[in-house]
């Protein structure tokens, strides 16, 4: 439960962070440190791959990726860790509000610019940091797969 409702959030905010960058934030962008606040546009996925194809397709290439990642997160809840739950939270959160801001009109809305990488957003960190945790999970033997099932009691076993 805990896991949906971080989903929940980082899709939220990010979402209203768009809707304010859409509508409030000034031409010229505003220079905040390290990371400034430009709007941009990405009708492609990462790094604007897939920016050619068309937007159906690109659609439905990420809705099914999207669907893959609730499918795995809905799996692993009963017996993963809180950093795979929280981990996949994360990926998941990120990957439907860029899912639901490609419906709207066919691109994401990016926000978020340091210069010296291509312009991003809030969701695009949650995956990210959600990719890291994943992969630091991996680490743990025993968050790789579910717990054994003990079928001595099973139907087959008794007499």
């Amino acid at each position: 439960m805990i896991a949906i409702l971080l989903a929940a959030a980082v899709a939220a905010v990010d979402l209203a962070a768009r809707a304010w960058a859409k509508t409030r934030l000034p031409p010229e962008g505003i220079e905040t440190g390290p990371v400034d606040l430009v709007l941009g546009y990405n009708s492609g996925v990462a790094f604007s791959l897939g920016a050619d194809a068309p937007t159906a397709v690109v659609v439905v290439v990420t809705a099914t990726i999207t669907a893959g990642i609730a499918v795995a997160a809905w799996r692993v809840a009963p017996w993963g860790s809180r950093t795979l739950r929280a981990a996949l939270a994360l990926v998941l959160g990120g990957a439907v509000a860029n899912l639901l801001d490609r419906c709207r009109d066919g691109i994401v809305t990016d926000y978020l610019h340091t210069g010296w990488w291509p312009t991003f957003n809030l969701a695009d960190v949650a995956i990210v940091l959600g990719g890291a945790l994943l992969v630091s999970s991996m680490w743990s033997r025993e968050e790789l797969s579910p717990p054994s099932v003990d079928r001595s009691h099973s139907a087959e076993g008794s007499a």
